[in-house]
């Protein structure tokens, strides 16, 4: 069955929706899904997820393809006819095209299932970008008594000529989670803070403190990253010695476990200036990414894909230093991700003026289809 899968990426480009609310989005995926006859499809995994899935009839292995229903809060400056409807939120990471990837697949899988052995679940999962959907969906999964061999999820990737394929063994994308400190003092005039307790020593001192920790606190050979991304102090008063401070950062690490070593050093920090400037603290954890550490069996078949399609392929040297939520896949099964150049002068990932590229399109369904193959092939 022919399907106009540029029509379909355009469509979700139009109607994005945020993390946790992709209920129109995986409505309309699993209208769509159903001109392509699946066995069964199942709604609602860890929220607005959704699984096609492909019974062959014949005893075999199970194989999860991924693909992410959510888009972003970025206001998109694109002012082509398809741009975003919804004021201050876009598809800047490519979900958009992911989903159309996967649905391809879907309607190459209705002519070809009787080749091959085993059953195929094609998952639109909810909530990658804040870290909660894999997770959830996992474990939805596991309750239904579905549980995959492999699986296998790709990423676009800016700045990578157009098709190729990134590969890496073992990490491929880096552990991140956001740390969050609340200082709480007391207020007083501004004419006599030594009246209150002023939470902006040990504000400006935590700052210096996580922007340090990566040197101080991890060896030569150990990648880390420390970025604050917001910090306040009181309200605007001028008369007032403010009571309440919050920092926000972000850690990144190739490994989860120097990741733990920075949160736990982090809190010490914190609970240290609390002591020190008499203050009450809270901390929270959000966002936890673990890293995406890929099979190497299961990367070795991407190579043999890339070489049966005659595509272009470079192995990685370092991990990426972003994050994704699959590796909570990875962590539990046979798997890999790996990356599809999008273009060397493709706008970035999250950037106001990207959009999926859809001359990759085919060929990504293309790859799907070849690792279905290999693995499933009577």
């Amino acid at each position: 069955m022919e399907y106009n899968l540029l029509k379909f990426r355009r469509f979700l480009h139009q109607h994005p929706e945020l993390s946790g609310k992709e209920a129109h989005t995986a409505q309309n995926i699993v209208e769509t899904l159903e001109f392509f006859s699946p066995s069964k499809i199942i709604t609602n995994l860890g929220g607005h997820g959704v699984a096609a899935i492909f019974k062959t009839g014949t005893t075999g292995p199970t194989v999860l393809l991924r693909a992410e229903l959510d888009a972003l809060p970025i206001e998109e400056l694109n002012d082509f006819a398809y741009k975003s409807r919804e004021e201050g939120i876009s598809h800047k990471c490519g979900h958009d095209g992911h989903m159309t990837i996967l649905v391809g697949v879907a309607a190459k899988l209705a002519q070809n299932i009787n080749k091959l052995k085993g059953r195929i679940i094609l998952l639109f999962q909810p909530a990658e970008e804040t870290a909660e959907g894999a997770k959830k969906v996992i474990e939805d999964l596991e309750i239904k008594g579905i549980v995959p061999d492999y699986v296998f999820a790709l990423h676009n990737l800016p700045g990578y000529p157009l098709g190729q394929m990134i590969l890496r063994k073992n990490v491929f994308a880096s552990a991140s989670q956001g740390f969050i400190t609340r200082f709480k003092g007391k207020t007083s005039h501004a004419g006599h803070p030594e009246n209150g307790s002023n939470p902006v020593l040990a504000m400006t001192a935590l700052i210096n403190s996580l922007l340090a920790l990566p040197q101080l606190h991890t060896s030569f050979n150990d990648s880390a990253l420390a970025t604050i991304v917001h910090a306040k102090l009181g309200e605007i008063a001028f008369g007032t010695s403010p009571a309440e401070a919050e920092v926000m950062a972000t850690f990144r690490t190739h490994s989860d476990k120097v990741m733990q070593q920075l949160s736990q050093r982090a809190v010490e920090i914190t609970e240290g200036l609390a002591a020190t400037y008499n203050l009450k603290f809270i901390v929270d954890w959000v966002e936890k990414f673990p890293a995406t550490k890929n099979n190497d069996d299961c990367v070795d078949i991407l190579e043999e894909v890339a070489q049966k399609l005659d595509i272009d392929y470079i192995y990685r040297s370092q991990p990426f230093p972003w994050s994704e939520d699959f590796a909570y896949f990875t962590q539990k099964y046979k798997g890999a991700f790996f990356g599809i150049g999008a273009g060397e002068k493709h706008p970035q990932l999250h950037d106001e003026f990207y959009d999926f590229a859809d001359e990759i399109t085919e060929v990504c369904v293309e790859i799907f289809l070849e690792i279905i193959n290999k693995i499933l092939k009577v």
